[in-house]
């Protein structure tokens, strides 16, 4: 017998509401302040070289560069960045310790619920600056749906052990870059998570740590200039990204981005899909006669019960509902966008 959807919801207390909706004002100027102090990170100063002084720039990785002799223009700029970067460095420390403020609030208040090994993961991705490059597009995005609504999904929907994060490769140059610049490999940004974790030697798409859960790097079918196979790095330890049938369908679904706070009040944004989009994927998958047996039933719950958010809580705040191949999805017409 399938549950009905809005007997899996419950809502969240008026104090617990209004604790996620300060430490989400929080942690969105705690990322302003950390943006501002990355565009002014390492130093300028002053050099002497054969009697004469120059202005030196210094990046975060010890790379220098000179930026022309003394004058008034580089003694300007000297000033300005200087300035720029204290205020940017005071700032910043203020932002943190009130986000430290807000996670002790969240514990009290018991806001979060994203498991802890998510949260710690998610923020490896954004401190590498590669978030924006991954999905979460399995069970755990439910997490960012039931915070944007304020409720509580019942945890038999929820529950697993595995984190499903599709990699775009649209943005496959942009990733590089930056793993280049960073000397890193993907399994290197999940051990700053947990240094435990170890990608499989059968199973080169999937990492796992001690405590037994396990990270998938998933990807649309190759096309276009998308290069098979896919190694995340040259390091022989890293991820290989694994082909899914539903990931075309995933990477062109629409973008849909979340504070999730964890059992320790700690705050990380979530990138996943729209709800109605995670629907119909899983829609698809619980009818699938390839799906396993076991896993069906849950994709139809979870289906339903993203429906319900978006029907309930999330329709007049979050724009049209359904574009043209949701709205055929449903039997339904294409609403008029806007």
């Amino acid at each position: 017998m399938r549950k009905h959807p809005e007997l899996l919801v419950v809502e969240c207390t008026e104090s617990q509401l209004r604790q996620y909706t300060d430490a989400a004002a929080a942690y969105r100027h705690y990322l302003d302040a950390l943006k501002e102090a990355g565009e002014v990170r390492g130093s300028m100063y002053w050099r002497t070289s054969k009697g004469k002084r120059y202005l030196i720039r210094t990046s975060a990785t010890g790379a220098q560069h000179s930026l022309g002799p003394d004058s008034a223009d580089n003694r300007a700029i000297h000033e300005r960045f200087m300035a720029r970067k204290e205020r940017a460095e005071v700032t910043l420390r203020a932002r943190k310790d009130k986000l430290e403020e807000m996670r002790k609030l969240n514990r009290v208040f018991q806001v979060g619920r994203t498991p802890a090994i998510v949260v710690d993961l998610l923020s490896a991705l954004h401190g590498a600056g590669i978030a924006e490059q991954f999905l979460v597009v399995g069970t755990h995005a439910m997490y960012a749906y039931e915070a944007a609504c304020g409720v509580r999904v019942d945890g038999g929907a929820l529950a697993t052990r595995d984190l499903d994060l599709l990699f775009d490769t649209r943005q496959r140059l942009s990733f590089v870059t930056t793993m280049a610049r960073r000397h890193e490999s993907l399994i290197g940004v999940l051990r700053n998570a947990d240094s435990s974790f170890r990608v499989l030697d059968e199973q080169k798409q999937t990492a796992v740590n001690a405590d037994g859960f396990e990270v998938d790097i998933i990807r649309r079918q190759a096309r276009d200039e998308d290069p098979h196979p896919l190694a995340m790095s040259d390091d022989e330890e890293d991820f290989w990204a694994v082909q899914v049938d539903s990931g075309n369908r995933l990477v062109s679904s629409r973008p849909f981005r979340q504070m999730v706070v964890d059992t320790r009040g700690r705050m990380a944004l979530m990138h996943t899909i729209h709800p109605l989009d995670f629907a119909a994927v899983k829609e698809r998958l619980g009818v699938s006669p390839s799906r396993e047996a076991i896993k069906a039933p849950k994709d139809l719950l979870q289906a339903s019960v993203a429906r319900h958010l978006w029907d309930a809580y999330l329709r007049h705040t979050h724009g049209p509902a359904l574009g043209a191949e949701q709205a055929a999805d449903r039997g339904g017409a294409s609403p008029a966008s806007g």
